[in-house]
């Protein structure tokens, strides 16, 4: 009983749509009209406004970064299936008809809060590739293919995980993937 409440619980925390949410609020519009159409940060930072962009992304990684902490320090032993639930939820939110964000803000939400290194890793190669390519896209899954390879050399547990988690952000990103081969994939300003 206390796997399904939990993993109901993460979910329902995790499919919130801040960047869907605050778009609404704050400009009387649906994010979903706008740019790639993504609820998500990178998407929220193309309405033009820093605020909503900055704050999707801070919202998307608490939502993740509350319930993982919670679930570690009372049920450790389902962190994995917590955080799995989070994710999922974000990119397959019930509340917009299983239609949302990729999962990058999320994923480093959930990495910091199950191990920082993890988090700094995903940071600094995301930074490396973003300054290279300007492509947040690729930066997403360069730094998103890392932490399986990471976790699996140095031989630590549960890195079938991170390899799930690293197969539902090139799904999420098929589009993105589609249109960096075709070169027609958008540079993104975050400053």
């Amino acid at each position: 009983m206390e796997i399904l409440i939990i993993s109901i619980s993460c979910y329902i925390l995790g499919s919130i749509p801040f960047g869907f949410i605050l778009t609404k609020i704050f400009l009387k519009k649906d994010i979903r009209d706008i740019g790639s159409g993504n609820i998500g940060a990178t998407n929220a930072l193309r309405t033009g406004n820093k605020f909503l962009g900055y704050g999707t992304l801070i919202l998307d990684i608490l939502k993740a970064v509350i319930p993982i902490i919670y679930i570690k320090l009372n049920f450790i032993d389902l962190i994995y299936i917590a955080s799995l639930s989070v994710f999922l939820g974000h990119v397959f939110p019930i509340w917009l008809k299983f239609n949302g964000g990729k999962g990058i803000a999320t994923y480093i939400g959930i990495l910091f809060s199950i191990n920082y290194i993890y988090g700094l890793l995903f940071i600094i190669i995301w930074i490396l590739i973003f300054l290279i390519s300007k492509y947040s896209s690729l930066s997403s899954i360069i730094a998103s293919s890392s932490i399986p390879i990471y976790i699996l050399f140095y031989k630590h547990n549960f890195w079938f995980f991170y390899l799930i988690i690293f197969i539902l952000i090139i799904y999420s990103h098929r589009e993105n993937i589609k249109r960096l081969i075709n070169n027609e994939e958008t540079k993104t300003k975050i400053y």
